[in-house]
């Protein structure tokens, strides 16, 4: 089982990215679950939703505690909770930010993560290229399946299409692509 935390803040659509990365996998053939928790549900308030994928199916209810990914929508969260909390030895972080992991004060975490599982994309500024609003969700997706191989670029973009109708699923599924055509793939 793969599982993949997302932090974010309210507003930044954290819970819609799990749904989406849950459908993307059910059209690989898989199982996947996605559900949230957050506390005070207002916009720019902490969130955290969850996705297993699975080749077969899943029981499990609970927070998912230990992940084999992290994606990070917002870097400030990192000044506000431990967003490393349970991370798998060799597990993957993707970070929304302009900035190195330096500039952050996390580098000495992300020594920690196998050489090559750890990404920065300025998710932001590609959603406002192609979207024109500051969600940084959709983008997060097209990084992730290049940076995990745990879902299909194809596969993301066919969710979000099926979430977003018109031109806003295209423009989603262009800045998802634009992230995943910038991130080096891991070999698996």
């Amino acid at each position: 089982m793969f599982q993949i935390r997302i932090h974010g803040r309210g507003g930044q659509g954290v819970v819609t990215a799990t749904e989406l990365l849950s459908i993307a996998a059910f059209m690989e053939g898989a199982h996947a679950q996605a559900f949230p928790s957050f506390g005070s549900e207002r916009t720019g308030a902490p969130v955290v939703a969850f996705c297993r994928i699975d080749d077969k199916e899943i029981r499990l209810r609970e927070p998912i505690v230990e992940p084999d990914a992290l994606i990070v929508q917002d870097a400030t969260l990192f000044k506000v909770i431990d967003v490393f909390h349970g991370l798998k030895p060799k597990g993957y972080l993707l970070v929304n930010t302009n900035k190195s992991f330096e500039e952050l004060h996390i580098a000495d975490r992300v020594a920690k993560i196998p050489p090559g599982h750890a990404h920065a994309t300025n998710a932001t500024a590609i959603a406002l290229k192609h979207i024109g609003r500051p969600l940084p969700n959709a983008v997060l997706l097209g990084a992730f399946a290049a940076l995990t191989g745990v879902v299909h670029l194809k596969s993301v973009a066919e969710a979000i299409r099926q979430q977003f109708s018109g031109k806003i699923g295209e423009a989603n599924v262009a800045a998802a692509t634009e992230a995943y055509e910038a991130t080096e793939p891991v070999a698996v």
